[in-house]
């Protein structure tokens, strides 16, 4: 079966179980959610997730390797997951902006 998040940096088989049983099946699906939102549905359904998976969902979508981001990039990501609501806004846009 081919799957488009499988073509994405920094996410593995995994990750896209985990991305899939939270509902998001596509990278439209992860765009429109961001890294935190996505982090934090795949949080929700019980997955032991660490700071690397929302890290490779930040790179993934910028298009980076995880590793590339900027440490005071990661801490803001870290704050903005922190100051997140506990309901959020799953269809907000991410205050993040692109790092490329």
């Amino acid at each position: 079966m081919d799957d488009e998040l499988l073509g994405m940096k920094n996410l593995g088989k995994t990750s896209v179980q985990w991305l899939h049983a939270a509902g998001i099946h596509t990278i439209a699906d992860l765009r429109r959610l961001g890294a935190i939102q996505a982090y934090r549905a795949v949080q929700v359904r019980g997955f032991r997730v660490s700071k690397a998976l929302l890290y490779s969902l930040e790179g993934a979508l910028s298009n980076c390797s995880w590793s590339m981001l900027p440490k005071q990039y990661k801490d803001s990501l870290d704050f903005e997951l922190k100051n997140a609501s506990p309901g959020g806004n799953p269809g907000a846009p991410s205050a993040k902006s692109k790092i490329v």
